[in-house]
C-alpha cells in the first residue's frame, strides 16, 4: 500500500514535487474507480463495469482479465489507450478523510515524485499553498464529489435490483479465461421496470450512467487482444532476449487515435 502523508507547510515547505512520466504506479490495477461525470468519454473505449466492495457497488473501468495485471499499460509505462481514469490524473496526489472527516490533501511519499529541487513546489513564496497544487487539488475535489454521487446512482441501481453478476469468458492464451466479480446493468430488468420507477432513476440523473455502462461492454473483446499482445511481445523478448514493443494497431478500429 502506498504511503500517504498529509502535506503541511511545516513538513513540505521546502520541498517540491515532479509530475509523473510513467503509469507504472497503476501496471497492477485490474480494474479503477470511475466517476459519473467521466462515463461518457471513458465508455468509448474501455469496458466499464461494477464490482461490490462489501459496503455497497462501484463503477469501475475494467483494464485486465487478471489480477495485478493492467493490460493498458506497457512494460515501460506507457498508457496505451486514448482515455485515462480521473483516479490516476492527480497522481501522486489524493484526498483522504482526516478523523473530523475534513478532506486532506496527501501525497505518495513512495512515488519517487518528491524532491528537494526541479518540479514544482508544494508551497509559494507567501507561505501559501502553491497555484500548481491548488489546481491538483481543485480535481482532486471534483472527482470526490462526484464520486459521492456516483456511489448513491450505484446504490439506487442496485435497490431497483438493476445490478446483476456479468459472467464474462474471453479467450486470452489461446484459452478461456473467466473473470469473476464483475457486475453489468440488467438491461431485461430495466425494460421491464414500472414506468414509476424508470422516472425516479431518470429524475436521479442514473441514466447516463446506465446506457454509458451498456454501450461499454462492447469494448470487453480489446482487454483479449490487449493480452494476447503481451504475451506475444514476452515470448518475443525472451526468444530474442530484446525488448520489443507491442502491436497494437488493433485499437486503431472505430476511429480511435493515440497522440
Amino acid at each position: 500500500m502506498s504511503q500517504l502523508t498529509a502535506i503541511t507547510r511545516a513538513q513540505y515547505a521546502d520541498k517540491r514535487w515532479k509530475r509523473y512520466t510513467s503509469y507504472s504506479f497503476a501496471a497492477k490495477d485490474a480494474v479503477a474507480p470511475l466517476v459519473v461525470q467521466e462515463m461518457p468519454t471513458a465508455c468509448m473505449h474501455m469496458p466499464i463495469g461494477f464490482v461490490d466492495t462489501g459496503k455497497g457497488f462501484q463503477l469501475v473501468a475494467v483494464l485486465g482479465l487478471q489480477k495485478d495485471m493492467n493490460l493498458w499499460v506497457t512494460p515501460e509505462g506507457r498508457w496505451v489507450g486514448p482515455y485515462v481514469p480521473a483516479v490516476y490524473r492527480g497522481y501522486p496526489f489524493t484526498l483522504a478523510r482526516s478523523e473530523d472527516e475534513r478532506r486532506v490533501l496527501c501525497v505518495r511519499e513512495d512515488s519517487g515524485l518528491v524532491t528537494s529541487s526541479g518540479g514544482e513546489p508544494f508551497f509559494d513564496e507567501k507561505g501559501e499553498i502553491s497555484q500548481p497544487l491548488k489546481d491538483v487539488m481543485s480535481f482532486l475535489e471534483q472527482v470526490a464529489v462526484n464520486n459521492q454521487k456516483t456511489l448513491a446512482l450505484c446504490a439506487l441501481l442496485a435497490k431497483h435490483n438493476l445490478i446483476q453478476p456479468w459472467n464474462v469468458t474471453l479467450k486470452f492464451n489461446e484459452e478461456e479465461r473467466a473473470l469473476e466479480g464483475l457486475y453489468r446493468v440488467d438491461e431485461a430488468a430495466l425494460n421491464q421496470l414500472p414506468s414509476e420507477d424508470f422516472d425516479v432513476l431518470r429524475k436521479a440523473g442514473a441514466l447516463p450512467l446506465v446506457y454509458c455502462q451498456l454501450l461499454s461492454m462492447q469494448h470487453l473483446r480489446r482487454l483479449g487482444q490487449l493480452a494476447d499482445k503481451h504475451a506475444a511481445r514476452a515470448t518475443a523478448e525472451a526468444a530474442a532476449e530484446a525488448p520489443g514493443e507491442l502491436d497494437l494497431e488493433f485499437l486503431r478500429d472505430d476511429n480511435i487515435r493515440f497522440q
